[in-house]
């Protein structure tokens, strides 16, 4: 279900992301990065494995980071194919749109279920969701579900933290600030591309 009310904000305010080493076991518990403060560091990986490095200090253009579970998540894919009617145009405003999945480098275009032109990146390690503060652990009756769904979590991300994202979109703006978050517990509810379009919209012009 792709819906655009949840948690989300275009103004200073919020609590500082949770620390790497306090990963909560309830996706309702994450504690994102603060509208208004600046954004995180982090290392992901390419489709090719080499490192992407996420540096807020030296941004060269805004950037909308749109993190998903997996290409093994329906939602996901929902998500993705609903966002292929804005992402040129939010691309045209001069953002960087990043999206950061959980698969392993080699698996981040072969396991969605269709063809996209995405600059896709793997946050297999999960430093990113976590820099973030969007990262939470999944209990032991949460990953057997995924197991009875078929889904080897383990396989697809090629470590054994058992670990997701709450599926969320940020704008960080060039001199590092996060202008933008928005994130929902619920892993079936995502912002809708009219919603992402709009926010990438008024984060270039805050006191528009």
């Amino acid at each position: 279900m792709i819906r655009s009310i949840a948690v989300l904000g275009l103004v200073a305010g919020g609590a500082v992301a949770a620390a790497a080493s306090a990963v909560p076991g309830d996706p309702a518990k994450v504690v994102p990065v603060a509208v208004g403060g600046p954004a995180p560091a982090f290392e992901a990986r390419e489709v090719n494995g080499k490192p992407y490095h996420f540096t807020p200090k030296a941004l060269k253009q805004p950037v909308l980071m749109i993190f998903y579970r997996g290409g093994w998540c329906p939602y996901c894919n929902a998500h993705l194919h609903d966002l292929k009617s804005v992402e040129p145009r939010i691309r045209a405003l001069g953002y960087e749109v990043l999206f950061l999945s959980t698969d392993r480098p080699e698996l981040l275009y072969s396991s969605l279920e269709e063809k996209v032109q995405y600059h896709i990146v793997s946050d297999a390690s999960m430093n990113a969701a976590r820099a973030m503060g969007v990262a939470y652990r999944l209990d032991a009756q949460a990953f057997k579900r995924l197991q009875d769904y078929g889904i080897d979590l383990e396989s697809t991300q090629g470590t054994t933290n058992h670990e997701l994202p709450v599926p969320s979109v940020f704008i960080v703006d060039r001199g590092g600030t996060v202008r933008f978050r928005y994130f929902n517990p619920d892993y079936k509810v995502r912002l809708d591309a009219a919603s992402v379009l709009a926010a990438a919209q008024k984060a270039l012009h805050p006191r528009g």
